[in-house]
């Protein structure tokens, strides 16, 4: 089976997840090799149910249960798992409230298809963008890459973005195991971790809108998350705990 697969991690997006489905349907107008994995992580809300139902009609539409809400780092290193016991060439995630258009998915798999290992969807290069954005959230953000381009050497404007496609080989040869991070931080330790191993990064400019429905997954704890995790992750490299290309 080649093509690929969109990660799409979910709590409580009962008021999203079919919108998305349907955006999603269109994009396969153009994209009819992709399939998309709903990882729901027991949503009191009934989003997993409402995902089996969608997947009843559509065949490229499929459900991953996990029965407790362990962070969107592990939802997504589930998810991954998944993908890689298939034979999947591009490995996507992407959030489900929106704040990611669905409609740039071809850009990312176009960017791989292009020679990248890894297409990330930048908010901070020509192109890219925010909106509906208070200065506060808009200081963390940016704040937050600056600093961790800084501390690991990244030449990445946009470290903390979530809407990213990988080539499979990537996820072969990242130690998913051995990824602990979440939030943020999952998604600067996953890029680091590509870096570190060689693999070409492109960023692809997005705009990044503000949920409509549902509430913020953000909270003060993911963001001293990847405060703390950044200087962890340094000195793990230095240490000879996280491997590098040969």
């Amino acid at each position: 089976m080649a093509g690929a697969i969109l990660c799409l991690p979910t709590y409580d997006e009962r008021e999203n997840l079919a919108r998305m489905v349907d955006a999603l349907e269109t994009v396969r107008a153009a994209e009819d090799d992709l399939d998309v994995l709903v990882i729901d992580d027991g949503s009191p809300d009934g989003t997993g149910e409402i995902a089996d139902q969608l997947a009843r009609t559509r065949p490229w539409l499929h459900v991953l249960h996990r029965t407790t809400k362990e962070g969107l780092g592990r939802a997504y290193l589930d998810g991954f798992r998944w993908a890689l016991a298939r034979d999947y060439d591009q490995v996507l995630e992407m959030d489900c409230d929106f704040s990611h258009d669905p409609h740039r998915v071809p850009a990312l798999r176009e960017a791989v298809r292009g020679g990248a290992d890894l297409a990330l969807g930048s908010r901070y290069v020509p192109g890219g963008g925010v909106v509906d954005w208070g200065l506060a959230r808009r200081i963390i953000s940016r704040g937050g890459c600056l600093y961790a381009r800084l501390l690991l050497g990244l030449p990445v404007h946009d470290l903390t973005g979530g809407f990213k496609c990988f080539d499979r080989r990537v996820l072969e040869a990242i130690e998913l195991d051995q990824v602990g991070a979440e939030g943020y931080a999952f998604q600067i330790e996953m890029t680091y971790r590509a870096k570190l191993l060689g693999f070409a990064i492109v960023e692809v400019p997005i705009v990044f809108s503000d949920r409509v429905r549902g509430g913020s997954k953000m909270s003060q704890r993911i963001v001293l998350e990847a405060a703390w995790r950044v200087p962890q992750l340094r000195y793990r490299v230095l240490r000879g705990r996280i491997p590098r290309a040969r």
